[in-house]
């Protein structure tokens, strides 16, 4: 089992900043992907970015060249530079494990980023 605390979540105004951050306990041995989604009211969850451990990063195309996902041992970060009012959503860590062709995935609780004047 994995267990996922989100922080950093807030109110910013557009093209403001903030940064995210999961940290990761439990079995972190095991985990082969971390990354961020947000869900948005009315919208299915998205992809942010993930990044393989020990891999390169990638982008949901929405958020490239804004956001830079960095991990450093157990904690996952999430920069968001030049929020803009469709940022915002509930932000989700998540960690994922293969075993085979099948995983498991770990979700945080979320956290709350809204982009507003």
């Amino acid at each position: 089992q994995v267990q996922l605390v989100e922080s950093g979540g807030g109110l910013v105004q557009p093209g403001g900043s903030l940064r995210l951050s999961c940290a990761a306990s439990g079995s972190i041995f095991s985990i082969n992907v971390m990354g961020w989604y947000r869900q948005a009211p009315g919208k299915e969850r998205e992809l942010v970015a993930r990044i393989i451990i020990g891999g390169i990063p990638n982008y949901g195309d929405s958020v490239k060249g804004r956001f830079t996902i960095s991990r450093d041992k157990n904690t996952v970060f999430l920069q968001m530079n030049g929020l803009k009012p469709e940022d915002t959503a509930v932000y989700y860590c998540n960690a994922r494990n293969y075993r085979g062709p099948r995983y498991n995935d770990y979700w945080g609780q979320g956290t709350q980023v809204t982009v507003s004047s």
